[in-house]
């Protein structure tokens, strides 16, 4: 996928989670905004799918959620366990949103 090119809800896409998040790494970038795009995701707002797709990024790459998993934690358990080192990721990358225990959090 070429940065900044591409359709409609791809640009939309980008320039939103530039606003979600000015400072997300590249690296980080565009496996998001690729996730948000996935079929089970497109009958959403961009800004929603955005969201969702970051909030996993961060959770299953920049957290030890997935080695809680495997230790044996119930999914909720886990995501307890990894919401401030994943708020700690989202305001390094400039985030004004967070992710709390709510269960309309959406995440």
């Amino acid at each position: 996928m070429q940065r900044g090119g591409g359709t409609k809800r791809q640009k939309d896409m980008r320039k939103q989670l530039r606003l979600m998040a000015p400072r997300i790494p590249f690296s980080d970038s565009e496996p998001v905004i690729e996730a948000a795009l996935a079929g089970h995701l497109r009958h959403l707002p961009p800004s929603i799918a955005l969201w969702q797709a970051l909030a996993a990024r961060v959770r299953h790459e920049h957290t030890d959620y997935d080695a809680l998993l495997e230790d044996g934690y119930e999914r909720d358990a886990a995501r307890f366990f990894v919401i401030d080192d994943m708020n700690a990721v989202l305001e390094h990358w400039g985030s004004a949103r967070r992710v709390t225990c709510d269960a309309d959090d959406g995440v």
